[in-house]
């Protein structure tokens, strides 16, 4: 394997795991406090969505992990859409 690309593989890219996504208008968002509740247009029940870079690669469902959350994965796009969303 080439030195460039064991270099490339290394690289810690962005991993979000998104529950809900919801636009509120900033009044509401200046009003937040500890201790606020904001409601997601999801169900609890539903997979949540996979992003590297920014961009779906897949979805997944919530698990525990010791004391920390983690996501098992459901669907996982294919390697060249993952490479895509890193902007290859």
């Amino acid at each position: 394997m080439p030195t460039d690309f064991r270099t490339i593989l290394a690289l810690d890219v962005p991993v979000i795991v998104q529950i809900g996504r919801r636009q509120l208008p900033l009044s509401d968002v200046l009003n937040w406090a500890p201790g606020a509740i904001i409601e997601l247009p999801k169900n609890a029940d539903d997979p949540l969505d996979l992003h590297v870079n920014n961009k779906p690669v897949g979805t997944g469902a919530a698990v525990k992990v010791g004391e920390n959350f983690g996501i098992r994965i459901n669907e996982i796009a294919d390697p060249a859409e993952r490479v895509k969303a890193l902007g290859g």
